[in-house]
């Protein structure tokens, strides 16, 4: 999803002191018997949970999906929005001493050292006893994520995946006569559209806009666009130094220089820039559908499978020359929690077919597991949003992580790296070098993990 500052403090110290409370009220429950989400044994009824998320444009559907799973269990259970740097201050605060919420959302900047550390319900026995959860039906990469290397154990299940789009003002392309992106649309058309509508509105609506906090949903797509990758396959190395990986950032650098100046974007955000009309195009993530199409202008805005690199040169897309990232979230359980069984159900739930459906239907979320999710083009009435899963027919990367990925992933933010080049996007040395800076940055990183 779509990444924010993580907050700074470390685990490790808040895991020597030991495991919170959870939230959760009493339960009957053993704490030992595993429960499956349907057709298995129930939670025993009465008590509730807690329920902690970052998104507040996913909480009304989740809700009901949730008030569904309540009407049969006998348990209630009640979602809470805390947004991004609160919500992993208050888990980091909750596993030093404080409470935990009984479920809530896993990441993949910061599972690996959750699981590490026990801080997460294991869910595998529960998992293995449930007929309702075929682990294989999900999304590859979501199911690694939260799955421990050392021993093979679930930590979470996959809650959604998304992929990326471009987003367009089909206003501003009429203003100043130019072509609406198509499915065909190579990174240089864009370059192209994006440099016309700069300079024929003389600089008063930029053609595009992105900063470096724009990373699985905006330039690490054109890293793998062009044959690169932020991190490798086994998590343990990077080819961000590559020419492949320099090609995708030099076209990034040439649309920088006719996009929005990194000032403008730090002091204005580039969705806002968007919705104020002072920006043509910007790349987004699926999970942000519903801030555009909540929008006053909303009726204005289209999307569009993200551009292609063309590098056989033959005008025609192949399948490894269009890219989006994908990600998932986990549902996740405190370990200390009072009720695992009813917590283990409540996430069985929500991660069934039944609940992906109706997830992808409430236009929450595409689901994790696997073609279920060709409702979620029709959850917006008036806007497609086709482009989101069209995206699947190309090419995807799992979001790029490793056990530590924030320390690298800000690194690349800061000068001597990449915001040197994103604010002088007009030497393209200095981007070529800022990739070597990076390929060291990360390679120092996971030495040290």
């Amino acid at each position: 999803m779509k990444l924010k500052r993580i907050a700074a403090t470390l685990l490790a110290s808040a895991m020597v002191v030991g495991l919170a409370a959870c939230g959760g009220g009493s339960s009957s429950s053993s704490g030992g018997t595993a429960s499956t989400g349907s057709g298995g044994t129930k939670p025993s009824a009465g008590g509730s949970l807690t329920i902690n998320i970052w998104d507040s444009n996913q909480q009304a559907g989740l809700q009901e999906i949730v008030d569904d799973w309540s009407k049969t269990s006998g348990v209630s259970a009640k979602i809470e929005v805390v947004d991004w740097d609160n919500y992993w201050t208050l888990l980091e605060a909750g596993a030093s001493g404080g409470t935990m919420p009984d479920v809530f959302w896993m990441h993949s900047n910061t599972v690996q050292k959750y699981m590490e550390n026990d801080i997460l319900l294991d869910l595998t026995d529960y998992v293995a006893k449930d007929s309702s959860i075929d682990m294989s039906k999900y999304y590859e990469g979501v199911v690694e994520l939260y799955t421990r290397k050392s021993d093979g154990k679930t930590f979470a299940l996959p809650k959604d995946h998304d992929t990326i789009a471009l987003l367009y003002n089909k206003a501003i392309f009429d203003k100043y006569g130019v072509s609406y992106p198509t499915e065909e649309w190579t990174w240089e058309d864009m370059y192209e559209a994006a440099k016309k509508i700069t300079e024929e509105s003389k600089g008063e609506v930029y053609g595009m806009a992105m900063n470096t906090s724009n990373n699985q949903d905006g330039w690490y797509n054109l890293i793998y666009s062009y044959g690169g990758k932020v991190i490798t396959d086994d998590h343990k190395g990077t080819t961000i130094g590559s020419a492949e990986s320099k090609a995708g950032m030099e076209m990034m650098r040439k649309l920088l220089s006719v996009g929005a100046p990194q000032s403008v974007v730090a002091e204005t955000g580039t969705d806002s820039l968007f919705m104020s009309s002072k920006c043509a195009m910007i790349t987004q993530g699926s999970w942000m559908i519903n801030t555009f199409y909540k929008a006053e202008n909303h009726a204005d805005y289209y999307w569009s499978l993200l551009p292609y690199a063309d590098l056989n040169g033959n005008g025609k897309c192949e399948k490894e020359e269009r890219w989006s990232a994908y990600n998932g979230l986990g549902w996740a359980a405190c370990a200390k929690t009072k009720n695992p069984d009813a917590c283990y159900s409540l996430i069985a739930y929500l991660c069934s077919e039944a609940g992906q459906k109706k997830q992808a239907e409430l236009g929450v979320t595409m689901g994790g597991m696997k073609g279920i999710s060709d409702s979620f083009s029709g959850a917006f009435k008036g806007m497609d949003v086709s482009a989101f899963i069209k995206a699947e027919d190309y090419s995807l990367y799992f979001r790029p992580y490793t056990r530590n990925t924030t320390v690298w992933e800000d690194a690349l933010q800061q000068k001597g790296a990449f915001l040197d080049p994103w604010q002088d996007p007009t030497d393209a040395d200095l981007m070529a070098k800022a990739c070597d800076n990076a390929q060291k940055i990360i390679e120092d990183a996971i030495a040290a993990e």
